[in-house]
């Protein structure tokens, strides 16, 4: 493989990032690791199994895909590729594909995104061509493997991220049908926000004496976001939304079914504000159009249900709002890491009904907050416009 000239080495090469990766980092705009990335790709780079506990928007995409594009040195043979990334969803495809794609690109591997929903027979095409990464949902992969238009021989290595999500959906039976069928000697790394129950099963059974890797804790995120737990009457919730995200900037907000978050995104847009739905029954080049304004910041607030919500991949979000208190910490902390990422600030607002006080309660012991009643505001409160002026009360 080619070899561009590096003139300026990335700070990925003090951890032993080879320089042909270093120059695709660099052309790509990568200049430093992330704390993820410094954990573990070393340890990927030395050839040992990696299963790595980090919340989404802490960087690990290269933390695993660097070290797979450098275990790879040689063209992939037409149907064979030589790394496998399995991922839950298309939209975390796309993501995971856009962000190795261009470093790839600069040091001479190919990377596809396989899912359903897309044309199969362009990504049959493109697989024959000869692909060094394959970035794939579990179902359209399986598909493609069992009318043998995909073959895991020559599999070198494979991540599988986001595994908690998984197993939360149900694609633990298809993650490990994969698994078993990747019969080459092979590196295997996981990244997931929790390491236990099915997860830790795939661990046992399909991983080699991996090395933990962890800058999480299994509850962090508390000290990397603001907490905030609103009293909002029910009427007034849309305009309240519409207000804060006036202010703060890029916005998502959560709902709990899909018929909510049309009625709520139909709310926002009739007060003025820039909304979109996000769920699984908008066509699928819709989803794709909602999220790529958004990722371009040429829409401000998402409302989303918490599947469609897995393809967020987006570091500028400012606020994260839950339409009403999640019922577990799990998932408020799912829902919570799309905003305080890459290093930057964020905010987790919960606005609250009169009823709704002790799940907030339970949430905050969950997350070691100090306990305390959800501060009760209106639409017009303009406290609204800089959400740091509500921690003068706490």
């Amino acid at each position: 493989m080619t070899t561009p000239e590096v003139k300026t080495p990335t700070g990925f090469a003090d951890i032993g990032v080879p320089e042909r990766i270093d120059a695709g980092l660099a052309a790509a705009g990568f200049s430093a690791p992330f704390a993820i990335q410094t954990e573990a790709i070393p340890v990927a780079l030395a050839g040992e199994d990696v299963m790595g506990r980090a919340r989404t928007g802490s960087g690990k995409t290269l933390a695993f895909g660097v070290p797979m594009m450098a275990r790879i040195d040689a063209p992939a043979t037409p149907g064979k590729p030589h790394g496998l990334v399995i991922v839950p969803t298309r939209e975390l495809a796309l993501q995971v594909s856009e962000v190795l794609g261009p470093i790839g690109k600069h040091c001479g591997v190919r990377v596809l995104a396989v899912y359903g929903g897309a044309d199969r027979q362009k990504q049959v095409v493109e697989i024959e061509k000869g692909i060094e990464i394959v970035v794939a949902t579990p179902l359209r992969l399986i598909d493609l493997m069992k009318s043998s238009e995909c073959d895991l021989s020559a599999i070198q290595v494979v991540a599988i991220d986001e595994a908690d999500r998984m197993a939360d959906e149900g694609f633990m039976p298809q993650v490990e049908w994969i698994m078993r069928h990747v019969t080459a000697v092979h590196q295997t790394m996981l990244f997931s926000a929790t390491l236990d129950g099915q997860v830790a099963n795939l661990v046992k059974r399909y991983m080699k004496n991996p090395v933990e890797v962890s800058i999480d804790s299994p509850t962090d995120t508390v000290g990397t976001m603001r907490h905030l737990f609103l009293a909002v009457h029910h009427m007034d919730k849309d305009r309240v939304i519409a207000n804060i995200a006036a202010a703060a900037g890029q916005t998502v907000v959560f709902c709990d079914t899909k018929r909510s978050c049309d009625k709520v995104a139909e709310a926002l847009q009739k007060l003025g504000a820039d909304a979109s739905a996000l769920h699984g029954d908008m066509p699928q080049n819709a989803r794709e159009k909602a999220l790529g304004k958004f990722a371009d910041n040429k829409l401000k607030i998402l409302v989303a249900t918490d599947v469609a919500a897995r393809g967020i991949d987006i570091d500028d979000v400012a606020v994260v709002i839950h339409y009403a208190p999640p019922l577990d910490v799990k998932t408020y902390l799912h829902r919570s890491g799309r905003t305080a990422r890459a290093g930057k600030d964020g905010w987790a607002v919960t606005m609250a009904e009169y009823n709704q006080h002790t799940t907030c309660r339970i949430i905050q012991r969950g997350l070691r907050l100090d306990i305390q009643a959800p501060i009760e505001v209106f639409s017009n409160d303009v406290r609204l416009r800089d959400l740091f002026s509500f921690l003068e009360n706490v």
